[in-house]
C-alpha cells in the first residue's frame, strides 16, 4: 500500500509542478530541459520505489499511475474547472499586430517566438501581418494572418 500512496503523491506533485511551469516548458524542450527531465525521472523513480525493487511493486505502481491518469481525464470531462486547471486554455498573445506584453511575459513567450511561428506556419515576416497569435493548450503558437 505504501507504493500506491507514494505513486499517487509523486503523480500529483509532478502534475502541479509541470502545470505551474507553463505550457512552453514542455512544448519546446531544449537540451537543458531534457537533462532536467532525465534527472526528475530518476529522482521520481527513487522516490516511488524506495527499497522495494520487486516486479509486483513495479506493476502496482504502473497500475496506480495509469489509474490516476484515467481518473483525472474522466474528472476533466465532468468539470470545466479541473480541465482548465490541468490543461489550461488557449491564450491570445497578439491581436491585430499588437503584442499583449503581460500575457507574453506570464507565458514566457517573446516576439521572436511569435515571428518564428509566423514564418514557419504562414510565411509571414512582420508582426503587423498577424491578426492573432494564440498560445495553444499544447504549448504551440498558432498564427492567424490578416486578410491580404
Amino acid at each position: 500500500m505504501d507504493s500506491v500512496v507514494r505513486g499517487l503523491v509523486i503523480y500529483l506533485f509532478l502534475l502541479v509542478v509541470f502545470r505551474l511551469s507553463g505550457k512552453r516548458t514542455l512544448a519546446q524542450a531544449t537540451t537543458f530541459d531534457l537533462a532536467l527531465l532525465l534527472i526528475i525521472s530518476e529522482t521520481t523513480q527513487e522516490a516511488m520505489i524506495d527499497d522495494d525493487h520487486s516486479i509486483m511493486n513495479a506493476l502496482l505502481l504502473i497500475l496506480t499511475l495509469v489509474g490516476v491518469d484515467i481518473g483525472i481525464s474522466l474528472w476533466k470531462q465532468r468539470s470545466r474547472t479541473v480541465e482548465r486547471w490541468v490543461d489550461d486554455v488557449p491564450l491570445i498573445l497578439l491581436e491585430d499586430g499588437q503584442v499583449m506584453k503581460e500575457r507574453m511575459d506570464k507565458s514566457r513567450v517573446d516576439e521572436a517566438d511569435i515571428l518564428n511561428a509566423a514564418r514557419a506556419c504562414q510565411g509571414l515576416e512582420r508582426l503587423e501581418q498577424i491578426k492573432y497569435a494564440v498560445l495553444e493548450r499544447s504549448g504551440e503558437i498558432t498564427i492567424v494572418p490578416k486578410d491580404r
